[in-house]
C-alpha cells in the first residue's frame, strides 16, 4: 500500500472503528473533499455534516453550524452570567423541536468541514449543545469529531470588536483553541499526496508559499509569471482577486462591452433556501461571447463539466445555454440544474438519520467567470488564472489563490510576489509544525480501536444514571403526598436499594473485573474470556433490571385530578423508563456477543425512544354531554376541587 492510501486507509480507520476525535488536514489538493464523500456514502456511523458557510455546507452536503445548533452569529463568551432579558431571548432563539433533540442524543459522528474557518467560541458552543440534549458531562456529549480542513487556507472571520471579547478566554480564535477540544485527546492526520498537481518544482514552490519560506529561486520563478498590460480575456483566463467589488466590477464592465444580446435566466426557488447560500444568482444574465464558470459537477454519465471548468457562451435560448470549453471538441449544452438545502431528520420507521429537502434552487449552473474572489475559489481547480492579490488582507489568500492553479504555465501574476506579500500566522505554523512530528501510526490506531471497544463495554454495564431518576420520582412523590398515598405505586425507596446494591454496586465491581481482563489482554483466551463475560453478564443484567424495575413499573398507576402532581410524577417515571428500556436494549443486543456496529446501531436507535404513560383507563360512570345544566355541575366541581386541594384530600373524597 503507497504511502497515499495509507493516510486515508489510516484516517477513515481511526473515524469508523474507534472514538476519537480526529483533524483530517493536508495541503490543498490532497482529497480532503473526496474523502469527506466516500465517508458519507459507506460510513456505518450515524453521522450529520456542518459547516461554518452556507456555501461550505451546500458543497459538502450538510448544513451550517448555526442552523443546525442554533448558535448566536456574535461571541459566544464562556461562563458568560446572562441578564433576564438575555436569558429570554436566548431560550427562545434557542428552542430546540424534539426531532433535532433525537437526532442529536443518537448521533455516533459530527463532521465539522472547512474547520480552518471555525472559531474557538463556536466549538464550545458546540459542545454545550451536544452535553446539554445527550445528558452527558464528556467533552462533546461524547460525540466523536471529524474535523476537516487546512489552517493554511482560510481563517475565522472576526468582526468589530469580537476578538476583543474573546482574547480574555482564548489563546486563539482558531478551532484548537476551543476549552472543550482541549480536554480531548484526538489525533491529527496529515495527507501529503498531492492530486491537483503534478509538477514536483511547482508543488514544491506552494510549499514553500505555504510555509512562508520562499527562497530566492522560487521567487523569480514565481515572478516570472508576471505580465503587466493587455491580457486577452479570450483565452480563458480567470482572475483571482481578494475583494468582493473588485470580481464583481470585472465581470459588469466585460460582460457591457459585448454587443451581444443578454439574456436573463430565473431561478427557480422553493421552499427554504437560505439567499446566503444561492451558488450563483437568482437572475443570472448572459450575453453571447461571456466568458462563464460552470457552478457544479455534471450529474449525468457523461461527465462533460465540472464545478470550476471555464467556458465561453455561444448560443443561448429561453432554458439553455451553450456552451465551448478550452480544449474541447464539441460545445456542452447546459440545462437548469438544482441545488438541494438539506435538513436532517430521523425516519419514522427505520429511526435512522436521513437527509431531509427543505428547499431547492433551480438555475442553469453558470456565473460570469473573468473574475471571481478568491475566497470563492476554495476547492475549486483553473487552467488558466491571473493571480491579483496585491490587496491581500487576510492569513493564507496568496497560498489559496496560487494553489487554485493546475501549473505554473497556467498561472499569470498581476503583481510580483515576495515574501512581505504572504500573511501567515506564527501559531498555525506552530500548530502545524507539532501535526507533522505527531503523526499516528498503525500500533496506534489498533490501541485506539481497543480503547474504544473497551470503553463501549464498560459503559454497556454502567448504572449510575438510574440513581438519578429514582430520586426525581421521590422528590415528586414527596412533593405532593396526598395525591401519591392514593396512587398504586409500588415502593420506590425498595426500588433505590434494589438498585444501588444489585446493579450499581455488583456492575461496579464486574466494571473492575473488566478493567483488569483488558490490561491484561495479550491473546486470543483472553479475548473468548472477554466474550463470555459479556454475554453472561448481559443476561444477568438484564433479568435484574427487569425484576428490579421493569416488572414493577408496567403499567403503573397515576390517575389523579391534582394536575400538577399528575404531571411531576408521570415527567419522572417516564425519565426512569426511558433509562431503564434503554439499558435493556443495548444489553439484549450482547446476548450472543458483543459486536461494536452492532452495539452502535441499537443504542442509538434506543437513545431516541421516547416513553409516555397514559395512566390506567377508569370506567365511564356517565357520559358528560347527558347533564343537563351543564353550568351548575362545572361550578359545583370547581368548588370540590378547591375544597380537596384545601384540605390536601383526593377530590372523591
Amino acid at each position: 500500500m503507497n504511502d497515499t492510501n495509507s493516510k486515508l486507509e489510516l484516517a477513515r480507520d481511526f473515524v469508523e472503528y474507534t472514538g476519537k476525535n480526529v483533524f483530517l488536514t493536508g495541503k490543498a489538493g490532497t482529497g480532503k473533499t473526496t474523502f469527506l464523500k466516500d465517508m458519507k456514502e459507506t460510513s456505518h456511523k450515524r453521522m450529520v455534516v456542518v459547516a461554518p458557510t452556507g456555501v461550505a455546507a451546500i458543497n459538502a452536503g450538510g448544513v451550517t453550524i448555526h442552523s443546525f445548533f442554533q448558535l448566536p452569529f456574535g461571541p459566544i463568551v464562556p461562563g458568560y452570567n446572562h441578564n433576564q432579558a438575555n436569558q429570554e431571548q436566548e431560550a427562545k432563539y434557542r428552542r430546540f423541536n424534539k426531532e433535532k433533540i433525537k437526532i442529536m442524543r443518537s448521533l455516533d459522528l459530527l463532521v465539522i468541514d472547512e474547520i480552518s474557518m471555525v472559531r474557538a467560541d463556536m466549538m464550545d458552543g458546540i459542545d454545550e449543545t451536544l452535553r446539554r440534549f445527550r445528558r452527558s458531562n464528556e467533552p462533546f456529549g461524547g460525540v466523536q469529531l471529524l474535523m476537516i480542513g487546512d489552517l493554511q487556507q482560510l481563517t475565522p472571520v472576526l468582526r468589530g470588536n469580537e476578538w476583543s471579547i474573546l482574547r480574555e478566554h482564548y489563546d486563539t480564535a482558531f478551532f484548537f483553541s476551543s476549552k472543550a477540544l482541549q480536554k480531548t485527546d484526538y489525533v491529527s492526520i496529515e495527507l501529503l499526496h498531492v492530486f491537483r498537481q503534478q509538477d514536483d518544482r511547482f508543488i514544491g514552490i506552494l510549499n514553500q508559499v505555504r510555509n512562508n519560506i520562499l527562497d530566492k529561486n522560487s521567487i523569480d520563478v514565481l515572478n516570472s509569471r508576471v505580465q503587466k498590460g493587455h491580457i486577452d480575456k479570450d483565452e480563458g483566463y480567470i482572475t483571482l482577486t481578494t475583494h468582493n467589488a473588485k470580481a464583481q466590477n470585472i465581470n459588469e464592465s466585460l460582460l457591457a462591452k459585448l454587443k451581444t444580446k443578454p439574456e436573463t435566466f430565473q431561478a427557480q426557488i422553493e421552499g427554504n433556501y437560505p439567499e446566503y447560500s444561492y451558488p450563483t444568482n437568482p437572475e443570472l444574465i448572459l450575453k453571447e461571447g461571456a466568458q462563464v464558470m460552470f457552478v457544479k459537477n455534471d450529474p449525468s454519465p457523461e461527465k462533460k463539466f465540472f464545478n470550476g471548468k471555464i467556458g465561453k457562451v455561444i448560443s443561448m435560448d429561453e432554458d439553455a445555454v451553450e456552451v465551448l470549453c478550452p480544449d474541447d471538441d464539441e460545445s456542452i449544452l447546459v440545462y437548469p440544474l438544482e441545488w438541494q438545502n438539506i435538513k436532517y431528520s430521523l425516519d419514522s420507521e427505520t429511526k435512522e438519520i436521513r437527509e431531509e429537502i427543505e428547499g431547492t434552487f433551480t438555475q442553469i449552473p453558470l456565473k460570469l467567470a473573468w473574475a471571481i474572489t478568491v475566497h470563492k475559489s476554495q476547492g475549486l481547480t483553473f487552467d488558466k488564472a491571473i493571480i491579483d492579490v496585491e490587496a491581500a488582507f487576510a492569513f493564507g489568500q496568496v497560498y489559496v489563490a496560487l494553489s487554485r492553479c493546475r501549473t505554473l504555465e497556467g498561472m499569470i501574476l498581476s503583481t510580483p510576489v515576495g515574501p512581505g506579500k504572504i500573511k501567515t500566522d506564527q501559531t498555525i505554523n506552530s500548530f502545524n509544525k507539532h501535526i507533522e512530528d505527531n503523526q499516528p501510526d498503525q500500533e496506534e490506531l489498533n490501541d485506539a480501536k481497543e480503547e474504544f471497544r473497551n470503553m463501549l463495554i464498560l459503559s454497556l454495564f454502567d448504572f449510575n444514571k438510574l440513581g438519578p431518576s429514582i430520586w426525581s420520582i421521590m422528590k415528586a412523590l414527596k412533593e405532593f403526598p396526598s395525591a401519591a398515598k392514593y396512587l398504586d405505586l409500588p415502593d420506590f425507596r425498595e426500588i433505590s436499594k434494589n438498585i444501588d446494591k444489585e446493579l450499581i454496586s455488583v456492575s461496579g465491581k464486574f466494571q473492575n473485573q473488566l478493567r483488569h481482563i483488558f490490561l491484561n489482554n495479550t491473546d486470543q483466551s483472553s479475548e473468548d474470556l472477554i466474550r463470555e463475560r459479556v454475554m453472561k453478564a448481559s443476561h444477568y443484567f438484564s433479568d435484574k433490571l427487569n425484576d428490579i424495575l421493569l416488572k414493577p413499573l408496567n403499567n403503573p398507576d397515576i390517575d389523579t385530578d391534582n394536575k400538577q402532581a399528575k404531571k411531576a410524577i408521570k415527567k419522572s417515571l417516564e425519565w426512569i423508563l426511558e433509562e431503564a428500556h434503554f439499558k435493556d436494549k443495548c444489553l439484549k443486543s450482547c446476548f450472543d456477543g458483543f459486536n461494536t456496529e452492532t452495539f452502535l446501531t441499537v443504542k442509538a436507535k434506543a437513545a431516541i425512544e421516547e416513553f409516555k404513560l397514559q395512566g390506567k383507563k377508569k370506567k365511564q360512570v356517565f357520559d358528560k354531554k347527558d347533564i343537563s345544566n351543564q353550568g351548575l355541575y362545572q361550578v359545583i366541581k370547581d368548588w370540590r376541587d378547591e375544597k380537596a386541594e384545601e384540605l390536601g384530600l383526593p377530590v372523591y373524597m
